[in-house]
Order: C-alpha cells, then sequence, then structure tokens
C-alpha cells in the first residue's frame, strides 16, 4: 500500500486535521491521486495515544522547520531523515515519506500552528522525543548550528516544553563543563541526595516505555535519552567520589 493510500486508510489519527493535514494533503493532490479527493473530509479532534504515523508525520513537517533554519539544505541533513525513515520502514515506504519531505521543505507554513496542532493531541513523552530527534538532525553535519537551534528552542516553547527539559535535552548534543547537570536538571551546587533524587526522576521522564506506543523502533531511540542521563549521573558520581 502507498504512503496517501496509508494516509487516507490507515488511520494515522489527528495528522488529517489542522495544518498538517493541509501540507499533507497538498502532497497528495500534488501526485494527482484520486484518493486525495476525499482527504479534507477525514478530520478527528479526540486521539488518546500517538500512532507511529502520526509521530513521522509529524516529525517530518518540523525536521524541515530545522532544515531550513541556517538557509542551508545540506546533503547530510538529507541522508540523516532518509537514513532515520529507512530504519522504520520498508524502501518504497522510504521513498515516498522522502518525496512528502521534500515538498514539505518547499513551503513555507505557520510553525506555531503546526506545533499547537501537535501539542494538542500528542503526549508529553512523544514531545520531548521530537526535541531529541531535530537536535539529532542537527548535528548530522558535524555541528550544531546556533540558528537551528533557536528554531528548536522556539519550536519546544510551542509544544509546551519547558525550558529545563529543553536544556536537558541539548546538553546530551552540545557539551559543556556542567553538561552532565544539566541532563539532570540541577544545578552544580545541589546536595548528593539531591543528585540521587534527580536522577530518578530523570530516568523515570526518560525511560523507553513512555514512548512504546510510537513502535520498537522509536523506543530504541528513545535509550539514547536514557543512556545520557545514567552517563550524566556517572560522571557526577564519579565527580563527587559518591558511593
Amino acid at each position: 500500500m502507498t504512503l496517501s493510500k496509508k494516509i487516507l486508510f490507515g488511520g494515522l489519527g489527528w495528522v488529517l486535521g489542522g495544518p498538517i493535514g493541509a501540507i499533507v494533503g497538498y502532497f497528495l493532490a500534488s501526485q494527482g491521486g484520486r484518493e486525495s479527493q476525499g482527504f479534507y473530509r477525514t478530520t478527528s479532534t479526540s486521539y488518546p495515544r500517538t500512532k507511529p504515523g502520526d509521530f513521522m508525520v509529524s516529525m517530518l513537517v518540523l525536521l524541515a522547520a530545522v532544515m531550513k533554519a541556517d538557509k542551508q539544505l545540506l546533503r547530510s541533513e538529507l541522508d540523516y531523515v532518509k537514513k532515520f525513515l529507512s530504519q522504520q520502514f520498508g524502501h518504497d515506504e522510504t521513498r515516498e515519506f522522502m518525496m512528502l519531505f521534500k515538498d514539505i521543505v518547499k513551503q513555507d507554513y505557520p510553525l506555531r500552528d503546526v506545533c499547537r496542532q501537535i501539542q494538542r493531541a500528542m503526549d508529553h513523552p512523544s514531545r520531548l522525543e521530537l526535541v531529541h530527534v531535530l537536535f539529532g538532525l542537527s548535528q548530522a553535519d558535524g555541528h550544531v548550528h546556533p540558528d537551528e537551534v533557536k528554531v528548536i528552542h522556539t519550536i519546544a516553547r510551542y509544544l509546551n516544553i519547558n525550558n529545563l527539559d529543553f536544556e536537558s535535552i541539548k546538553a546530551m548534543f552540545i557539551k559543556a563543563t556542567k553538561s552532565a547537570y544539566k541532563i539532570l536538571e540541577i544545578a552544580p551546587a545541589v546536595p548528593d541526595a539531591e543528585i540521587k533524587k534527580a536522577y530518578r526522576k530523570m530516568a523515570s521522564k526518560y525511560h523507553p516505555d513512555k514512548v512504546a506506543h510510537l513502535g520498537d523502533e522509536f523506543k530504541n531511540l528513545a535509550e539514547e535519552k536514557f543512556k545520557a542521563v545514567n552517563g550524566a549521573y556517572q560522571s557526577i558520581k564519579k565527580e563527587r567520589g559518591m558511593v
């Protein structure tokens, strides 16, 4: 089944409405598919859990925004998107998702409205996962560009992700002297007991099971954040000589 049929008949859910639905609908219409005639009648307002398809289409929209942030469309970034898709889907599906993505990149769309649609329909752990993937794209060329960080920060705010969570994920990609503390969302001067509490809190927040509903592939990706939290905790323990 092609991507267009999956979108129309596979029950992707809330992405079929709002600005994201308009973007996908434009793509379907541009492909000349007869299925697109019924697109705008397929909407919903109540989806209790984010589906893998919802997540992927939403992610493509935000990835495009980050790619365009530094006014460059780099091959390394396109390769990152293609590789990410190929890890989740077969060859034909990857090809059609890339066609959709390249069409999204060419368009201008209201980022605030797109993010608001995502924020209303997607749970918090899934939104954190989006931010993590966006930083992964930014790092694809070996350098996290400041303009890309600004766009990711804007997206995070629109997604109702607080600054501590944003800085925690950012610190996993941009290393600094106190990155370990930022990952655990604590100040360097806190006592040892607070370090342990912070670790337990963050390990729970970033546990891969939190995004199991997105599919095994995204659950595996979430393990990167979980490992980063553990690595930060071990680093601080070593620094402080904690038992």
